[in-house]
């Protein structure tokens, strides 16, 4: 079964908005495993505006789960939270200072020499490795040379693209994923993936090891409920 990790930085958002503890994201991030999750993802910013970097402490101490900690590694202080806090996995994202979301992934070629320095210091302090790269053949080959032990794909075109076409939506993908099997790179997907095309993603990918959601299923908590929420999510995966 693909694991479940929930991104939880809508719910910092909502706490920031406030000022204050509520919601409460400590307590959120246990119902989240309490509920069925098997991971917990966070994705800091510069600006902090959702995950403050004291978070991933508060979070790092009472999580039972597997716990991602996604971001742009060109900055020094998310290394040092990364290596501070050793979560069970860092997934590196190509994001530039003032980026609203993700929306692309590494160039696994021109970034290799870079890409492997920061692999080696993430992989040496214990730390498992995922990259967020394209469904391009040739960006999967590139992250082998880094000394990646996954790569998440970065699904926001298959998401926009799955009511006109599915099939043709999720080729690249299904062609990515049987390289990154073949080269023995674990997969990881996240972006847009929702209770409307989850299912046919996780049906068709290869060895789907995770899927990191995050804004689609807080959205859907709000008229559902949470738990309700994450039990549907996870019937998806099944």
């Amino acid at each position: 079964m693909t694991h479940l990790s929930v991104n939880i930085n809508k719910i910092a958002t909502l706490r920031n908005s406030r000022g204050g503890n509520n919601p409460d994201l400590v307590k959120v991030a246990l119902d989240c495993e309490r509920f069925g999750a098997q991971g917990i993802t966070v994705h800091p910013r510069p600006d902090e505006r959702h995950i403050r970097y004291q978070d991933t402490f508060d979070l790092k101490a009472v999580i039972a789960t597997e716990f991602n900690i996604e971001g742009n590694c060109r900055e020094q202080k998310f290394i040092d939270l990364v290596l501070a806090n050793k979560p069970a996995q860092v997934t590196l994202v190509p994001d530039v200072l003032g980026q609203i979301t993700s929306n692309h992934g590494w160039d696994t070629i021109k970034e290799q020499d870079y890409l492997k320095e920061m692999v080696s210091s993430f992989k040496n302090a214990g730390i498992r490795v995922s990259i967020f790269v394209d469904p391009v053949i040739e960006m999967v080959e590139g992250a082998l040379a880094t000394g990646t032990d996954r790569i998440e794909l970065y699904t926001e075109a298959y998401a926009s693209h799955y009511h006109e076409d599915s099939a043709k939506a999720i080729a690249p993908y299904v062609a990515a994923a049987k390289k990154a099997n073949e080269l023995g790179l674990g997969i990881n997907a996240g972006h847009d993936l929702d209770l409307n095309n989850l299912q046919y993603f996780a049906q068709n990918i290869p060895n789907l090891l995770e899927v990191s959601i995050g804004h689609a299923l807080i959205s859907d908590a709000l008229y559902l409920g949470l738990e309700n929420t994450i039990q549907l999510y996870l019937k998806q995966l099944a």
